[in-house]
């Protein structure tokens, strides 16, 4: 049980360092900075599918069987991170409508980010608890959806008012209820009896409802031949690298 915290905790808080990305963009044009941004967004679509697909859902199949609890819970996974971006989303439209609401706006963004991660949090920490390959391999997959989630965090606060350093301070404090979440789902996974079989065909459908409703509307505006099959190449290898995990 030690090592399952011990890997959980750094686990989260590597992905807590994830969101001091936002400084490395500054030296890079707008071109270039989405240029790189396209293909991670397309590796961490082929990792988040990998991780739900190769992972959680059939080690949640493992633990529940084949009823009713899996699909269920994989589609409240997907309502959750629904109406937790159907939040955000909200906030966002009074950017345009109130240009004095903006610092408000950040402060909202602060507080969505801050619950996105607390949610990868408890799900990291419940990977761990099913075993160390699991829990390697849905930490790769949060890393790799937080590169370029936590670069647009930056530009927002930014943009809502902060200085790059506050904002880089204030994201990456954000960033650390990642560390509360898998604290809290250690602590509960000693209170309530078989706590990850909870957790993970719901971390199994947010990932789903992640890569498909967020990150493959965005792949799609790409319509250059070249670049669309560098795209398939990356979603591949994220599959390919979820594979792996499967085999360590």
């Amino acid at each position: 049980m030690n090592s399952v915290w011990f890997c959980s905790l750094t686990s989260v808080f590597v992905v807590s360092l994830v969101s001091f990305v936002g400084i490395f963009t500054l030296a890079l044009s707008t071109k270039k900075l989405n240029n790189i941004l396209i293909y991670l967004v397309s590796f961490s679509t082929g990792a988040l599918f990998g991780d739900a697909f190769i992972h959680l859902l059939p080690e949640s199949y493992q633990r529940n069987g084949f009823g009713l609890i899996v699909p269920l819970s994989a589609l409240s996974g997907i309502l959750v991170f629904f109406v937790l971006e159907k939040i955000i989303h909200w906030r966002h439209s009074h950017v345009v409508e109130e240009k004095k609401k903006v610092h408000s706006f950040a402060y909202m963004s602060l507080f969505g980010d801050g619950l996105h991660n607390f949610i990868d949090g408890l799900i990291i920490a419940a990977s761990y608890i099913v075993s160390i390959p699991v829990g390697l391999a849905t930490t790769t997959a949060v890393i790799m959806h937080e590169i370029p989630q936590e670069v647009g965090d930056f530009g927002i606060l930014v943009h809502g008012g902060f200085s790059r350093f506050r904002a880089l301070t204030v994201n990456f404090l954000t960033a650390l209820t990642a560390i509360l979440g898998a604290i809290v789902a250690l602590w509960l996974s000693g209170i309530v009896a078989n706590l990850a079989n909870i957790l993970l065909p719901l971390a199994a459908g947010g990932f789903v409802y992640v890569a498909g409703s967020d990150l493959i509307p965005e792949l799609h505006k790409e319509l250059n031949i070249k670049r669309s099959l560098l795209q398939i190449a990356f979603i591949t290898a994220g599959i390919l690298i979820m594979l792996a995990f499967s085999y360590i």
